[in-house]
């Protein structure tokens, strides 16, 4: 078999890439090659235990690809032949291309934990059959521990303490769930609403042992403690998959990812990567830890999609917005943190601003929302922001990301030009990015 565009890799990088290459190569043959049946939105999977009702609520259509002319192959690719010009499956078909783009993602980082094999212990993997065996084991059993309090240990935490009768437990290394993303202010606010809501969290924790018979039945940690434990979720981070592109020769670092240039281009000119198997560089510098998003990785696809044939686009590095949403307090990053970048050694003032997001308070749908400015003191130019409360927060954040990306200052977003009514935003007067970036101001001229 013969393709123009051979894509491997059918989630949210891959699709991306093939469905920007059918628009600016419209007369190229694409074709997709993945190995799973069903594919998930990744960002939904925590809430297919509760709020979306299961993993067959959480799929990306066949049709986002079929929809848009583009081949779809459900197997494996286990060999790159890079010389030729082919790629092996795993049933010994070959497929021969001009363009290959990897979209491989990446796999659970699983810590040296013992016990971690028992039945009823569970990575995030991105396999419709073991969540929905997950989903079932959280509802049958009472004990559910989470270790790891990330985003994605405090999303599965907030919906399974929806379902009746289960007791939630999230055992997090370090001080503060999230606070290898969010300062202590955004990390205490989600602890208190977890907790609020019933979630037992055990902060500065470290588990040790995972302890049963042949299932899970309690978790160990350091300090002797044991807590009862029905079903386990390991949520510690992921790693890159490079193994592929390793074997084929390209150049790629296992913790890291496969390396590509600015234009997303292998080792080899015409191989391509993007998405969570791809290094990410940080737009702050190589002291830096960029994130593996899916947002990260569709703008990777785009850029990947529009280059196959012309180089037509560089991709940016990676600023780093998340959001997430903890019962109804919605928070969320942009770039650096206050602790970040003073460890760092970089002088900071922080600009802070809350307000209700109507006006007047009594709008419906009114909710407090508050925004934390973080700009470094020699230029006052904006690294990082912070924004919690209204469900407003998420697309806040994509503003005040782009505000970072284009190096505004304190005292251009203070006299920033804004659009406001009753029943949308907060009132120009207590507006909450401006009145953020104002109080830096004064700091800075202070």
């Amino acid at each position: 078999m013969e393709t123009d565009v051979l894509i491997v890799g059918g989630s949210a990088a891959g699709l991306m890439a093939g469905i920007t290459a059918r628009k600016h190569y419209p007369e190229k043959k694409v074709t997709i090659v993945r190995k799973e049946d069903k594919v998930l939105i990744p960002c939904g999977i925590p809430y297919t235990l509760h709020t979306v009702d299961g993993p067959e609520n959480n799929i990306i259509p066949d049709e986002a690809a079929t929809g848009k002319d583009i081949e779809l192959i459900i197997n494996e690719v286990v060999e790159i032949d890079k010389e030729n010009k082919n790629v092996k499956l795993k049933n010994g078909e070959l497929i021969k291309y001009e363009k290959l783009v990897l979209g491989i993602g990446s796999s659970p980082f699983l810590p040296p934990i013992k016990g971690a094999n028992l039945e009823n212990v569970y990575t995030v993997k991105k396999d419709f059959e073991l969540l929905k065996e997950m989903r079932n084991k959280v509802k049958e059993n009472k004990e559910i521990v989470i270790i790891g309090g990330g985003f994605i240990g405090v999303e599965f935490a907030d919906e399974i303490r929806k379902n009746d009768d289960t007791n939630v437990t999230i055992i997090e290394i370090l001080d503060n769930v999230l606070s290898l993303v969010c300062d202590d202010i955004l990390c205490e606010k989600a602890e208190n609403k977890l907790r609020e809501n019933g979630v037992n969290v055990l902060t500065e924790s470290k588990v040790i042992e995972i302890v049963g018979d042949q299932k899970a039945e309690k978790v160990k940690l350091e300090s002797g403690k044991e807590i009862s434990a029905d079903v386990v979720i390991i949520a510690t981070g992921v790693n890159p998959n490079t193994e592929l592109a390793s074997e084929a020769g390209l150049d790629s670092n296992s913790k890291k990812g496969i390396l590509v240039d600015e234009y997303m281009r292998t080792s080899d000119p015409d191989i391509f990567a993007c998405g969570d198997c791809v290094e990410k560089p940080s737009y702050f510098g190589e002291n830096f830890q960029a994130a593996w998003l899916a947002s990260i990785a569709t703008n990777e696809g785009r850029v990947v999609g529009a280059n196959l044939y012309n180089l037509r686009r560089k991709k940016q590095k990676s600023i780093g917005i998340f959001s997430t949403i903890v019962d109804d307090l919605a928070l969320g990053v942009a770039g650096l943190t206050k602790k970040q970048a003073e460890n760092a050694g970089i002088e900071v003032v922080e600009g802070h601003a809350e307000a209700i997001n109507r006006h007047p308070g009594s709008m419906p749908g009114a909710q407090l929302l508050g925004v934390s400015l973080i700009f470094q003191k020699y230029d006052g130019i904006i690294i990082g922001a912070q924004v919690y409360g209204a469900d407003t927060a998420g697309e806040f954040l994509n503003i005040l990301g782009l505000a970072i990306e284009k190096q505004m200052t304190a005292e251009d977003l203070a006299t920033l030009q804004v659009g406001t009514h009753p029943a949308l935003t907060a009132s120009p007067v207590p507006y909450q990015l401006i009145n953020a970036a104002e109080d830096a101001v004064i700091k800075l001229n202070s």
